[in-house]
């Protein structure tokens, strides 16, 4: 039984409120079954005041989102010197600008979309790029304001520019890449299985496809080939090191297979805060590796520190 107060900080003020107070109770129960004391913190703006004062040995973060999963809660974990889970203040703050973590992921050799990012005003009646394409906001995360543009599609979405937007003013317009989609999880500097994660439904692996129960099927491990799985598994540790991540990671994938079995492999992104709630991806893999929820969050607890 550890004697470890552990605050996990939860909620915030992102689109992904929700999913973190999933996510941290989730979490917060699994730690007071594994004997550590247990203080669940619904994060707002006097965040540094309410640690100052409660002063754990631990922060278990479970914030997901702007101000959670992108450096900015981190620096203030650093200030206070009190030590943390999941990935430090550089490494949170790059994986989550999609164009910057591209650049860095390209760079180390992992295969990206082609992609460019201009601002939402820019949107006119014609295509940024050829359709099909996918219009992404540069710095959010659970698929919120993801559009798809289909190849027949008249004109770019009009929903981009206009006041009903609220995800930034700078938009990455990326190639649509077919196929399925794969993710790979990383603990520490190991990765974890492949997942396939199949959408039920005729949509994308949106918000409700991630969270909502039975909104999509997640096959572990992924049926394909032993090449293109360990494939996968090494692309995902590449970008967990390349970012500087810490702790847990999980990066996505586009595997286009329909003309042949190698087909082409393209990383999405890399996500430094993944969902830890019933339904979320990374608890599965650690299961198909033999960690238990209980095993996972603590050995998250006892790998965590300052200076990540």
């Amino acid at each position: 039984m550890s004697g470890k107060h552990v605050a996990v900080l939860m909620g915030g003020f992102s689109s992904e409120r929700p999913v973190s107070l999933s996510s941290g109770n989730a979490c917060a129960d699994a730690l007071e079954g594994e004997g550590y004391k247990v203080t669940r913190v619904d994060v707002d703006r006097n965040v540094t005041a309410v640690l100052a004062e409660l002063r754990p040995d631990v922060c278990f973060n479970a914030l997901h989102g702007p101000y959670g999963e992108d450096g900015t809660i981190q620096g203030i974990l650093e200030y206070l010197e009190i030590p943390y889970t999941h990935s430090g203040v550089l490494a949170s703050s790059l994986s989550m600008d999609k164009q910057q973590a591209k650049l860095v992921a390209k760079a180390a050799g992992i295969p990206v979309a082609e992609a460019k990012v201009l601002s939402r005003f820019e949107f006119g009646n014609t295509h940024p790029i050829k359709p099909p394409y996918v219009v992404k906001p540069v710095r959010e995360g659970s698929s919120f304001g993801v559009v798809i543009v289909k190849e027949n599609q008249a004109h770019p979405p009009q929903v981009i520019g206009s006041s009903e937007w609220r995800y930034g003013e700078e938009v990455m317009v990326e190639r649509y890449v077919y196929g399925r989609e794969l993710t790979c999880g990383v603990m520490g500097n190991v990765a974890l299985g492949v997942t396939e994660v199949v959408p039920n439904g005729d949509t994308f692996y949106d918000y409700d496809a991630k969270y909502a129960a039975g909104g999509s099927t997640h096959v572990i491990p992924a049926r394909i080939s032993p090449n293109i799985y360990q494939k996968i598994q090494s692309l995902a540790l590449k970008a967990h090191q390349a970012m500087g991540c810490r702790g847990v990671s999980r990066s996505d994938f586009r595997y286009d297979d329909r003309f042949s079995e190698n087909g082409e492999v393209i990383w999405l992104e890399v996500n430094t805060q993944p969902g830890m709630t019933p339904t979320s991806l990374v608890p599965e893999m650690a299961a198909h590796a033999g960690h238990s929820f209980g095993d996972l969050v603590r050995w998250m607890v006892e790998d965590a520190s300052c200076s990540r």
